[in-house]
């Protein structure tokens, strides 16, 4: 992030909510004018829909006899691809603040560390729940049309619960990389740390322990996209597990940013 971007910024009100909106509408100018985290946020829609949609275009028909197959997540299975976009997009966007003392200039715009921390991690997760929500039921009605005769409807069981709740899981997803990049104050670690913590922890975990790997942020939220999810939580009490995950991270972010200085 240049300076001349982050210059860009009103000045600081004495009113909290001007504050903030102010902040927020700095926060949004900043998500444009950087390419590549318009790219990561394209390629989260681009993701959960194009690959969900390969994978119910691939079934070989026989799917809805062998053991454990869900119709309706099966329309999902591009969303793990389309976390590791939302977490980097959420990534790129808090980084930028810690190269070149952007991060100083921000601060000096909007000297109340609070409101800056909260318009941006806002920003980041209403354009992640927005991406979300798009993601979402494009990829249901992609992925259950091209199943067929075995495709669902929105009005069969869980299937609004689906699209609506994988939007909230991207964007808590996206949320909990904020906190940790605002903690590590590095993309690079972040990204190093969160991807092979998704794709690798758990399926290690649940082979070894099934129990423990129900509370892991993304085994737990994916819950949501099943139709009768096999576990011992519930769809919206596994996005809670992951919710608690996100928050935990925020409030980490929060006092580092608070703390440390610029």
């Amino acid at each position: 992030m240049s300076a001349s971007t982050a210059t860009a910024v009103p000045p600081v009100s004495a009113d909290p909510v001007a504050s903030f909106t102010a902040a927020a509408r700095s926060e949004w100018v900043k998500v444009r004018s950087l390419r590549s985290s318009v790219g990561s946020l394209l390629a989260v829609v681009v993701a959960t829909v194009g690959i969900g949609a390969l994978v119910c275009a691939v079934d070989d028909g026989g799917g809805d006899s062998e053991a454990g197959f869900d119709a309706l997540f099966a329309s999902f299975y591009g969303l793990n691809f389309g976390q590791i976009a939302a977490i980097a997009f959420a990534v790129t966007a808090f980084s930028s603040e810690f190269h070149n003392g952007a991060l100083r200039v921000s601060l000096t715009a909007v000297p109340r560390r609070g409101v800056f921390y909260a318009a941006k991690t806002a920003v980041v997760g209403g354009l992640v729940l927005a991406a979300g929500l798009v993601a979402g039921f494009a990829a249901f009605l992609a992925g259950q049309h091209l199943l067929g005769a075995k495709g669902l409807e929105l009005s069969d069981l869980g299937a609004l619960r689906a699209c609506f709740g994988s939007a909230v899981y991207l964007t808590l997803m996206a949320l909990f990389a904020c906190g940790l990049t605002a903690l590590l104050r590095s993309g690079v670690a972040v990204l190093s740390m969160l991807i092979p913590f998704l794709l690798i922890v758990p399926f290690v975990m649940g082979d070894l322990a099934a129990g423990a790997a129900d509370y892991l942020p993304d085994k737990a939220g994916q819950l949501v996209l099943q139709q009768n999810p096999d576990s011992s939580l519930g769809p919206w009490t596994g996005l809670a597990v992951t919710a608690v995950w996100a928050l935990a991270a925020v409030v980490a972010g929060w006092v580092a940013v608070r703390r440390r200085d610029a």
